[in-house]
């Protein structure tokens, strides 16, 4: 039984339930106590270092994957909300910051690696922690992009109603902030959570597996043993690892995010068709609760005051600034010019000194054939999945049913299907520039997937009501109705799938079975290889052409088509 007075003060009787879940949140508590204090050993030798491709080991590898996967996300939603913030609250900020974001997240992990792994094992001399660090920094790039980039859209396209009620409340800067942006946010940036999760499996390999010039190091966990079967061809250990790849993966699902997204969706503004879908099983139970649910409450009740706190100034405060807007934004101009110059002129000097015309232009035709491969996944890639996406999203129950299936399909690593690949280019003698592009489909489909099924979910039921009165069908159904209202969701997958392509080229572009490594003409095999042979110069040489391809497309291509379907298609 429970017992709550008026006056605030709680007494509460614990039940089986509870006690449940204490058992299970002390395991947890013993569980990441045990793996920190594995963190802070020496480095071992590397006999006493050897991951152990037997079964039974699995379980602890998985349980040291994911509380990597988990740090790093945790460090990607501070990222998430002091960046992304930054970048949507400041014009002038965004101008820096929003262009530096595309960059990062066309660096590929290993470039990260060849300059981090240095830096982290020299702040912990001998220590498994660098190592660890390092690791857990590479699978924080592959999930802190994205969330970041959802949570800057979502804080710039707040509807103007919202706003406005917001203004006549009288709503501080702070409240403002957390009773009505992130609220907002929260649905999208869930959904692009367990996206962001799903990208740092596909790079678990080479986030466990240090290998940079002379530094050879295997983290304990799947990514390491995914590593170790593929070095010694034992297809049975791949099969192994992808069982305990789908049970962490369904665990987490669960005991996490099936609640977080029906949380979530007391959020949604949208005004598309949904059905209610029953309860997580997780969420039942914690509503079965005494003690547990009573924490819960009040934790939500202190969260709840620290939002209303009344910082910052009221919207119908005079604002009187010291120095003009206009004068600002010039000094603001001008140190950008300064800077650019600046940077540019070390560029200079640094690149003479290091790289001949010729080298360059190499890297350059490399990226080309790079860009010619992402051109294609993209296209077959969205001829496959925008009429599957749209046909899954318009019924609310096969789409929770293909978001399920799509979060474990993307996370599996692009190393898992390499003995396949690399048997089959092998047995018939095929061509790797060719053959080892599908590869790069792994990387790329489940985000135009991802966003074909988010925008047929939430088109409005009325228009298609309408579609169906006026016997609209065949072509002039896909062309006049559907299309149209999908094209801004389109573009969003297509330019993230975009993005991730090229990130992907590195484990596709480059594939080991055993002793037999296939590569393709491309930047990634080139940054691939340069990065084993531990070449600084070569990498850098190769992030920086990678990131000057991205962000010449993103700005010629992707961000114009955006702003068009921002302009035409949005349902207003």
């Amino acid at each position: 039984m429970t017992e709550t007075g008026l006056s605030g003060n709680l007494r509460v009787r614990p039940n089986i339930a509870d006690l449940l879940g204490l058992l299970a949140i002390m395991a947890a508590a013993v569980v990441i106590a045990t793996a920190g204090r594995h963190m802070l050993v020496p480095i071992p030798p590397s006999e006493a270092g050897t991951i152990h491709l037997s079964p039974l080991w699995l379980p602890a590898y998985a349980v040291r994957t994911t509380l990597r996967m988990f740090a790093a996300l945790g460090a990607s939603l501070v990222f998430t909300f002091t960046y992304a913030v930054w970048a949507a609250k400041s014009r002038r900020a965004g101008q820096v910051l929003i262009p530096l974001l595309d960059i990062l997240q066309s660096v590929p992990i290993l470039g990260f690696l060849t300059f981090t792994v240095v830096f982290f094992l020299g702040l912990f001399p001998g220590r498994m922690m660098g190592a660890e660090l390092a690791a857990i920094f590479t699978i924080f790039t592959s999930q802190a992009w994205n969330m970041a980039f959802a949570m800057y859209q979502a804080l710039r396209t707040v509807p103007p109603d919202l706003e406005e009620a917001a203004r006549c409340f009288g709503l501080t800067p702070w409240q403002r902030f957390w009773r009505l942006e992130v609220p907002f946010a929260i649905p999208s940036l869930v959904w692009n959570t367990m996206i962001s999760m799903s990208g740092g499996w596909f790079m678990v390999v080479y986030s466990e597996t240090i290998t940079v010039g002379n530094t050879d190091i295997a983290l304990p966990g799947i990514g390491s043993y995914v590593g170790v079967a593929i070095e010694q061809r034992n297809i049975w250990a791949i099969f192994y690892a992808i069982v305990a790849m789908l049970a962490v993966i369904l665990a987490y699902d669960q005991l996490l995010f099936r609640p977080l997204v029906a949380w979530s969706a007391r959020f949604q503004t949208d005004d598309g068709a949904t059905v209610s879908a029953p309860d997580p099983w997780v969420l039942s139970l914690l509503r079965r609760t005494h003690l547990l649910r009573q924490i819960c409450l009040r934790t939500g009740d202190i969260a709840t005051r620290i939002g209303w706190l009344a910082l910052g100034r009221r919207p119908s405060a005079p604002v009187r600034p010291i120095i003009p807007s206009r004068v600002v934004d010039v000094a603001w101009i001008a140190a950008l010019i300064v800077f650019a110059i600046t940077v540019g002129d070390k560029t200079w000097v640094y690149g003479s000194a290091h790289y001949t015309l010729r080298q360059i232009a190499h890297v350059i035709t490399l990226g080309g054939f790079t860009l010619l491969r992402v051109a294609i996944t993209v296209f077959i890639a969205s001829l496959i999945w925008v009429p599957l996406g749209i046909w899954l999203g318009l019924s609310p129950h096969r789409a929770r049913r293909a978001q399920m299936a799509a979060q474990f399909m993307a996370a599996f690593p692009a190393n898992l299907f390499f003995p396949l690949v690399v048997v089959g280019i092998v047995h018939w003698h095929l061509n790797s520039n060719i053959w080892l592009t599908p590869l790069m489909l792994l990387g790329t489909q489940w985000y135009i997937l991802f966003n074909v099924v988010a925008g047929a979910s939430s088109y409005p039921g009325d228009l298609l009501e309408a579609a169906r009165n006026f016997h609209v069908k065949g072509w002039l159904w896909w062309w006049r109705v559907m299309l149209p209202g999908l094209t801004p969701f389109f573009i969003t997958g297509a330019l993230t799938a975009s993005g991730g392509a090229w990130n992907a080229a590195i484990a596709t572009e480059v594939a080991s079975w055993g002793d037999t490594t296939l590569s393709a003409q491309g930047l990634g095999a080139y940054i691939a290889h340069a990065t084993v042979a531990g070449a600084t110069d070569q990498v850098g040489l190769g992030m920086v052409v990678m990131a000057a391809f991205v962000l010449l497309l993103n700005r010629a291509l992707w961000r114009p088509l955006s702003n068009y379907a921002a302009r035409h298609f949005t349902f207003d």
